[in-house]
């Protein structure tokens, strides 16, 4: 499985904005592969492999900065759709409605990892609920981080409180990852 540049190099920006201090032990603390990407600003057209370019600094972050918990990934997922929803695309972001920014989520997502495929399995006005397959890395990882994109994309929107619930998921067995989108 690939991602993205742009997802790539979220990763060390955000470490150094969050973590200035530690930013250099966490270097030190990657494998040389996921380390030389982190160093040498990934290429933001180019596709990288999703073990050195997403999983290990997302898991190193992880466990470094959050005590363990995965929910550090989600905190990176918001900050990248910070980042990749700036400029031309925040003003799309929030001229959309709810349902036609998730409606156009497979394309987003499709833009960042592949292989993988999202379904909008349903929506109505205030929620909806995502099938994700197609994932050759079953890392929960992921599926973090790509909450938290969603989470903060539909804030950008102007949706209040949005919550994300991960059902099935692909890294705990499940044929796919189901994931439950409300707001208000």
């Amino acid at each position: 499985m690939e991602v993205k540049g742009t997802a790539v190099a979220a990763i060390p920006e955000f470490v150094k904005s969050k973590f200035p201090a530690d930013y250099e032990k966490w270097l030190s603390a990657l494998s040389e592969p996921s380390r030389n990407l982190m160093q040498n600003k990934a290429l933001a057209s180019s596709w990288y492999p999703v073990d050195y370019g997403i999983v290990e600094p997302t898991k190193k972050i992880c466990e470094m900065f959050y005590g363990g918990n995965p929910k550090g990934a989600n905190e990176m997922g918001r900050i990248s759709a910070d980042m990749a929803l700036k400029g031309i695309y925040k003003l799309f972001v929030k001229a959309g409605t709810p349902q036609f920014i998730i409606s156009r989520a497979s394309t987003i997502l499709a833009s960042y990892y592949r292989p993988c495929e999202l379904v909008v399995h349903s929506s109505t006005e205030k929620s909806c609920t995502l099938h994700f397959s197609k994932f050759t890395n079953k890392e929960g990882i992921i599926e973090e981080r790509i909450s938290g994109w969603i989470e903060r994309a539909l804030e950008i929107n102007g949706c209040s409180n949005p919550v994300l619930k991960i059902g099935k998921s692909m890294a705990k067995g499940d044929p796919i990852t189901e994931m439950f989108v409300t707001w208000k």
